[in-house]
């Protein structure tokens, strides 16, 4: 019976794993897909505006992550009683979405000369924006604590697939930055509409009490600033590469991150996943698994690009960047590298780490100093991939012993407190 068990949850977590996988193939394809059409459509000097604004929210964006992180852990992690701990996720997620959407409409006038945007409206939009964000994330981090792989992956369709339809129709009917900043505030509230759809069952009310609120916003912040040192390290090389490198250097290793940055995202649905029973500790090989899973597709993609060099060359920029055509595989590399810091992190995160993350912190000045006096582009990479090949070394080593110690507690004897 054990076994038939066993069998029939594995085979769950391998439908939801597909499932899973299938929906961010589509989030990114037709995110990707947006970012091109809107390249298109507005030319260089609009776009740069939309992308600005675009790059902010992914920033903005990290709240939401660290919410759907903690989320996720504490229902998962079997230490707290559902009925009890998702009133003040609800709670946190309410306020924390209602709390950023006014403080960036606030500093909408300091946005617009920050981004250069020249257009009040679209500055605050991403105020505007931020509020459905940051309910996806709250609402996602509990669809992910329940394992509800199905819903969780309809939300995450939901996220792209209207962003790029609703986002080209409004462009070619108006090619303004604007519009495309329209286009993202009004289709996030598709994945909202979803995910309440998917949890009408557990009828959510935002708790009274405030006892277990206080350690959810710690965990939060907490979370948040950990995923933001991860999603700062994985874009600060481009910044450096800018200052140190001439123009033509650094629009190739511009072109390269692309790489990079693809083979980051493919295994991501891995992390998602294998979150839920990191946190709970159900099966310590879950870890070992999901990094080797990531190996496996980085090497995958990696040895793909090094085959096909020129099919590379044109999801990157074309011929114009042929420069850069020979190391398109080592990219491949530093976005498998990446890949796997981003899976070490998330189950430092489901493990209840606190200290070990803020390395990342360091690594990113190691990049910011060691990349300032690089010249070439197989310098900056040479930087860069040892820094990162060097962090996720040390982060393996904490999380096998913050492991370790877990297993060693629940093993220990409980003390004699007499008859």
């Amino acid at each position: 019976m054990a076994s038939a068990a066993g069998s029939s949850n594995a085979a769950a977590k391998l439908r939801g794993g597909g499932g899973v996988a299938i929906a961010m193939l589509v989030l990114n394809v037709t995110t990707y897909g947006f970012t091109i059409a809107s390249a298109h459509i507005l030319g260089p000097n609009d776009y740069g505006a939309l992308a600005a604004w675009m790059n902010l929210l992914l920033v903005v964006n990290v709240g939401s992550l660290g919410l759907q992180a903690t989320a996720a852990r504490r229902l998962s992690s079997g230490e707290h009683d559902l009925d009890d701990v998702e009133p003040h996720l609800v709670r946190l997620t309410l306020v924390s979405s209602v709390a950023l959407g006014v403080v960036l409409l606030v500093l909408t006038p300091l946005i617009n000369v920050t981004l250069q945007l020249d257009d009040l409206l679209m500055a605050a939009l991403l105020g505007i924006s931020a509020v459905p964000l940051t309910l996806v994330g709250g609402l996602t981090g509990i669809l992910q604590g329940e394992r509800r792989w199905g819903a969780l992956s309809a939300v995450q369709i939901c996220i792209g697939a209207p962003r790029l339809l609703v986002g080209v129709g409004l462009m070619v009917w108006r090619p303004e930055p604007r519009w495309g900043a329209i286009a993202v505030a009004i289709t996030l509230v598709v994945p909202v509409v979803v995910g309440l759809h998917a949890l009408r069952h557990r009828h959510l009310r935002p708790g009274a009490a405030r006892e277990g609120l206080r350690s959810l916003v710690v965990e939060m912040v907490h979370n948040s600033q950990a995923l933001l040192a991860f999603f700062a390290l994985s874009n600060v090389d481009l910044i450096v590469a800018r200052h140190t490198l001439d123009s033509h250097d650094a629009g190739l290793y511009a072109a390269g991150l692309i790489m990079a940055k693809a083979v980051l995202f493919l295994p991501q649905f891995v992390s998602i996943v294998a979150f839920p029973s990191m946190a709970s500790g159900e099966s310590p090989r879950t870890f070992v698994l999901a990094v080797g899973a990531v190996v496996v597709l980085g090497g995958v993609a990696t040895l793909a690009t090094a085959l096909l060099p020129g099919l590379a060359l044109i999801f990157v920029g074309g011929s114009q960047y042929d420069d850069v055509r020979s190391k398109l595989w080592i990219f491949a590399v530093l976005g498998t590298l990446l890949a796997c810091l981003m899976m070490v992190v998330y189950a430092l995160l489901a493990r209840g780490g606190q200290r070990s993350v803020y390395l990342t912190w360091v690594a990113l000045l190691a990049i910011i100093g060691f990349g300032l006096t690089a010249s070439t582009v197989a310098g900056m990479l040479t930087v860069v991939i040892s820094v990162d090949a060097v962090l996720v070394l040390v982060l393996l080593v904490a999380h096998q012993r913050s492991t370790g110690s877990v297993a060693q507690a629940e093993l220990a004897p409980e003390p004699y407190r007499g008859i």
